[in-house]
Protein backbone atom coordinates (compact mmCIF):
# COMPACT_ATOMS: atom_id res chain seq x y z
CA UNK A 1 0.00 0.00 0.00
CA UNK A 2 1.10 3.55 -0.74
CA UNK A 3 0.97 6.67 1.06
CA UNK A 4 0.66 9.44 0.18
CA UNK A 5 2.14 12.73 2.69
CA UNK A 6 1.44 15.85 2.82
CA UNK A 7 4.36 18.31 3.82
CA UNK A 8 4.12 22.62 4.00
CA UNK A 9 7.29 24.96 4.31
CA UNK A 10 6.35 27.43 7.23
CA UNK A 11 8.13 29.89 9.29
CA UNK A 12 10.30 27.70 11.77
CA UNK A 13 8.00 27.38 15.24
CA UNK A 14 10.98 28.73 17.38
CA UNK A 15 11.32 31.91 15.54
CA UNK A 16 9.73 35.14 16.51
CA UNK A 17 7.05 36.21 13.25
CA UNK A 18 7.49 39.92 12.36
CA UNK A 19 4.85 41.92 10.42
CA UNK A 20 5.99 44.09 7.42
CA UNK A 21 6.16 47.89 8.46
CA UNK A 22 2.86 48.22 5.47
CA UNK A 23 1.09 45.33 7.58
CA UNK A 24 0.47 43.66 4.22
CA UNK A 25 1.85 39.94 5.27
CA UNK A 26 4.30 38.36 7.52
CA UNK A 27 7.80 38.70 6.77
CA UNK A 28 10.35 36.19 5.31
CA UNK A 29 13.48 37.79 5.02
CA UNK A 30 16.26 36.22 6.81
CA UNK A 31 13.69 33.84 8.30
CA UNK A 32 14.27 30.25 9.17
CA UNK A 33 11.88 27.81 7.60
CA UNK A 34 11.38 24.89 8.63
CA UNK A 35 8.87 21.82 7.70
CA UNK A 36 5.71 22.30 9.33
CA UNK A 37 5.87 20.40 12.83
CA UNK A 38 2.15 18.34 12.26
CA UNK A 39 3.43 17.40 8.58
CA UNK A 40 6.05 16.08 9.80
CA UNK A 41 4.37 13.91 12.57
CA UNK A 42 2.53 12.59 9.65
CA UNK A 43 5.94 11.78 7.97
CA UNK A 44 6.79 10.18 10.76
CA UNK A 45 3.65 8.49 11.32
CA UNK A 46 3.82 6.83 7.51
CA UNK A 47 7.94 6.05 8.21
CA UNK A 48 6.39 3.92 11.43
CA UNK A 49 3.62 2.20 9.15
CA UNK A 50 6.31 1.19 6.73
CA UNK A 51 8.61 -0.23 9.07
CA UNK A 52 5.41 -2.22 10.77
CA UNK A 53 5.23 -3.99 6.92
CA UNK A 54 1.81 -2.11 6.32
CA UNK A 55 2.92 0.87 3.90
CA UNK A 56 5.67 -0.33 0.77
CA UNK A 57 5.82 3.25 -0.23
CA UNK A 58 5.80 6.52 0.71
CA UNK A 59 5.85 9.30 -1.46
CA UNK A 60 5.53 13.06 -0.33
CA UNK A 61 4.00 16.01 -1.75
CA UNK A 62 4.70 19.93 -1.18
CA UNK A 63 3.05 23.06 -3.14
CA UNK A 64 5.25 26.01 -3.87
CA UNK A 65 8.33 27.34 -5.63
CA UNK A 66 11.86 25.44 -5.36
CA UNK A 67 12.35 26.16 -2.00
CA UNK A 68 10.18 23.76 -1.08
CA UNK A 69 12.43 20.81 -2.21
CA UNK A 70 14.67 21.66 1.39
CA UNK A 71 11.75 20.72 3.31
CA UNK A 72 10.46 17.59 0.90
CA UNK A 73 14.40 16.02 1.29
CA UNK A 74 13.99 16.54 4.94
CA UNK A 75 11.18 14.28 4.90
CA UNK A 76 12.51 12.13 2.86
CA UNK A 77 15.90 11.49 5.27
CA UNK A 78 13.17 10.80 7.67
CA UNK A 79 12.40 7.67 5.50
CA UNK A 80 10.22 9.16 2.68
CA UNK A 81 10.74 7.19 -0.39
CA UNK A 82 10.18 9.69 -2.95
CA UNK A 83 8.92 13.56 -3.64
CA UNK A 84 6.33 14.75 -6.38
CA UNK A 85 7.18 19.04 -6.17
CA UNK A 86 3.98 20.77 -7.31
CA UNK A 87 5.24 24.44 -8.57
CA UNK A 88 3.07 27.12 -7.36
CA UNK A 89 3.53 30.75 -6.60
CA UNK A 90 1.93 32.84 -3.90
CA UNK A 91 -0.38 31.55 -1.54
CA UNK A 92 -2.72 28.89 -1.85
CA UNK A 93 -6.02 28.56 -0.15
CA UNK A 94 -6.80 25.16 1.20
CA UNK A 95 -9.39 24.29 -1.11
CA UNK A 96 -6.85 24.93 -4.33
CA UNK A 97 -4.20 22.52 -2.34
CA UNK A 98 -7.15 19.71 -2.30
CA UNK A 99 -7.63 19.93 -5.55
CA UNK A 100 -4.13 19.72 -6.36
CA UNK A 101 -3.65 16.24 -3.71
CA UNK A 102 -6.54 14.87 -5.14
CA UNK A 103 -5.36 15.68 -8.71
CA UNK A 104 -1.72 14.07 -7.74
CA UNK A 105 -3.37 11.11 -6.88
CA UNK A 106 -4.63 10.30 -10.12
CA UNK A 107 -1.45 8.77 -11.18
CA UNK A 108 -0.32 7.48 -7.47
CA UNK A 109 -3.70 5.82 -6.28
CA UNK A 110 -2.67 6.15 -2.55
CA UNK A 111 -4.27 3.42 0.03
CA UNK A 112 -3.53 6.02 2.48
CA UNK A 113 -3.33 9.59 2.60
CA UNK A 114 -2.06 11.36 6.07
CA UNK A 115 -1.68 15.10 6.20
CA UNK A 116 -0.63 17.66 9.49
CA UNK A 117 -4.47 18.38 11.12
CA UNK A 118 -3.47 21.81 10.19
CA UNK A 119 -0.07 24.25 9.27
CA UNK A 120 1.26 26.78 12.09
CA UNK A 121 1.12 29.88 9.47
CA UNK A 122 -2.50 29.88 7.87
CA UNK A 123 -3.97 27.75 11.18
CA UNK A 124 -6.87 26.67 8.66
CA UNK A 125 -7.21 23.17 9.73
CA UNK A 126 -9.11 22.53 6.11
CA UNK A 127 -7.10 20.90 3.66
CA UNK A 128 -7.64 17.36 5.13
CA UNK A 129 -11.24 17.58 5.05
CA UNK A 130 -12.00 19.05 1.53
CA UNK A 131 -9.35 16.33 0.54
CA UNK A 132 -11.71 13.43 1.50
CA UNK A 133 -14.66 15.44 0.63
CA UNK A 134 -12.54 15.41 -3.06
CA UNK A 135 -11.95 11.83 -2.77
CA UNK A 136 -15.24 10.90 -1.57
CA UNK A 137 -13.13 8.40 0.93
CA UNK A 138 -13.25 8.16 5.02
CA UNK A 139 -11.98 10.42 7.16
CA UNK A 140 -10.37 10.80 10.71
CA UNK A 141 -8.74 13.97 12.16
CA UNK A 142 -7.09 14.75 14.89
CA UNK A 143 -5.25 11.61 15.10
CA UNK A 144 -3.31 10.21 18.38
CA UNK A 145 -2.98 6.70 17.85
CA UNK A 146 -3.65 5.04 14.06
CA UNK A 147 -3.77 1.28 13.55
CA UNK A 148 -3.67 -0.26 9.96
CA UNK A 149 -5.09 -3.94 9.36
CA UNK A 150 -7.29 -6.15 7.29
CA UNK A 151 -8.09 -2.92 4.83
CA UNK A 152 -9.27 -1.18 7.98
CA UNK A 153 -7.63 1.86 9.70
CA UNK A 154 -8.65 2.33 13.36
CA UNK A 155 -8.10 5.81 14.76
CA UNK A 156 -7.84 7.23 18.36
CA UNK A 157 -9.00 10.74 17.68
CA UNK A 158 -8.84 13.97 20.45
CA UNK A 159 -12.04 15.33 20.89
CA UNK A 160 -12.86 18.18 23.45
CA UNK A 161 -14.40 15.27 25.96
CA UNK A 162 -11.69 13.01 25.68
CA UNK A 163 -10.64 10.54 22.80
CA UNK A 164 -13.04 8.78 19.94
CA UNK A 165 -11.88 5.48 18.53
CA UNK A 166 -13.35 5.09 14.58
CA UNK A 167 -12.67 2.42 12.30
CA UNK A 168 -12.87 2.72 8.65
CA UNK A 169 -12.01 1.21 5.08
CA UNK A 170 -9.20 2.53 3.10
CA UNK A 171 -8.33 4.50 1.33
CA UNK A 172 -8.95 6.99 3.64
CA UNK A 173 -7.44 10.32 4.75
CA UNK A 174 -5.80 10.87 8.47
CA UNK A 175 -5.05 13.99 9.76
CA UNK A 176 -2.49 13.74 12.83
CA UNK A 177 -2.52 15.66 16.13
CA UNK A 178 0.54 16.35 18.54
CA UNK A 179 0.07 13.38 20.49
CA UNK A 180 0.45 11.05 17.71
CA UNK A 181 4.20 10.13 17.88
CA UNK A 182 7.57 12.35 18.43
CA UNK A 183 9.27 12.57 15.22
CA UNK A 184 12.37 11.01 14.93
CA UNK A 185 16.22 12.43 14.26
CA UNK A 186 17.74 12.97 10.81
CA UNK A 187 21.00 12.02 10.86
CA UNK A 188 23.49 12.99 8.36
CA UNK A 189 23.75 9.88 6.39
CA UNK A 190 20.15 10.04 5.76
CA UNK A 191 20.49 13.59 5.00
CA UNK A 192 23.10 12.46 2.13
CA UNK A 193 21.37 9.37 0.92
CA UNK A 194 18.00 12.03 0.51
CA UNK A 195 19.58 13.99 -2.23
CA UNK A 196 19.74 10.66 -4.50
CA UNK A 197 16.14 10.04 -3.96
CA UNK A 198 13.86 10.72 -6.64
CA UNK A 199 12.20 14.07 -6.74
CA UNK A 200 9.61 14.97 -9.79
CA UNK A 201 8.36 18.64 -10.58
CA UNK A 202 5.01 18.99 -12.05
CA UNK A 203 3.30 22.27 -12.80
CA UNK A 204 -0.79 23.14 -12.14
CA UNK A 205 -0.96 22.98 -15.98
CA UNK A 206 0.34 19.41 -16.02
CA UNK A 207 -2.38 18.72 -13.45
CA UNK A 208 -4.90 20.43 -15.18
CA UNK A 209 -5.32 22.72 -12.10
CA UNK A 210 -6.44 26.19 -12.38
CA UNK A 211 -6.92 28.23 -8.99
CA UNK A 212 -9.22 29.67 -7.46
CA UNK A 213 -8.06 32.73 -5.61
CA UNK A 214 -10.81 32.73 -3.69
CA UNK A 215 -9.22 34.23 -0.58
CA UNK A 216 -7.81 37.60 -0.30
CA UNK A 217 -5.18 38.56 2.55
CA UNK A 218 -6.39 41.78 3.73
CA UNK A 219 -3.85 42.36 6.42
CA UNK A 220 -1.86 40.77 8.59
CA UNK A 221 -1.26 42.72 12.76
CA UNK A 222 1.02 41.69 15.54
CA UNK A 223 -0.80 40.78 18.38
CA UNK A 224 -1.82 43.49 21.37
CA UNK A 225 0.72 43.04 24.51
CA UNK A 226 -0.44 41.68 27.21
CA UNK A 227 -0.44 43.92 30.42
CA UNK A 228 1.54 42.81 33.20
CA UNK A 229 0.15 41.07 36.56
CA UNK A 230 -0.19 42.72 40.05
CA UNK A 231 -0.45 40.77 43.51
CA UNK A 232 -2.82 41.41 46.02
CA UNK A 233 -2.63 41.11 49.60
CA UNK A 234 -5.53 39.27 50.36
CA UNK A 235 -8.12 36.39 49.15
CA UNK A 236 -10.71 38.95 49.83
CA UNK A 237 -8.77 41.58 47.86
CA UNK A 238 -8.69 38.91 44.93
CA UNK A 239 -12.17 38.55 45.03
CA UNK A 240 -12.34 42.40 44.97
CA UNK A 241 -10.33 42.74 41.91
CA UNK A 242 -12.05 39.65 39.96
CA UNK A 243 -15.81 40.85 40.96
CA UNK A 244 -15.70 44.58 40.38
CA UNK A 245 -12.38 45.12 37.95
CA UNK A 246 -11.97 42.00 35.88
CA UNK A 247 -15.84 41.32 36.19
CA UNK A 248 -15.65 37.41 36.07
CA UNK A 249 -17.44 36.53 38.67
Amino acid sequence: MKALVAVKRVIDYNVKVRVKADNSDVDLANTKMSINPFCEIAVEEAVRLKEAGVVSEIVVVSIGDKSCQEQMRYAMALGADRGVQVEAEGKLNSLDVARILAKVNESENAGIFILGKQAIDSDNNQTGQMLAALLDVPQATFASEVKIADGKAQVTREVDGGLVTVEMDLPAVITTDLRLNEPRFAALPKIMQAKRKPLDVKTLADLGVELTNSVELISVETPAERSGGIKVDSVDALLDKLRNEAQVI
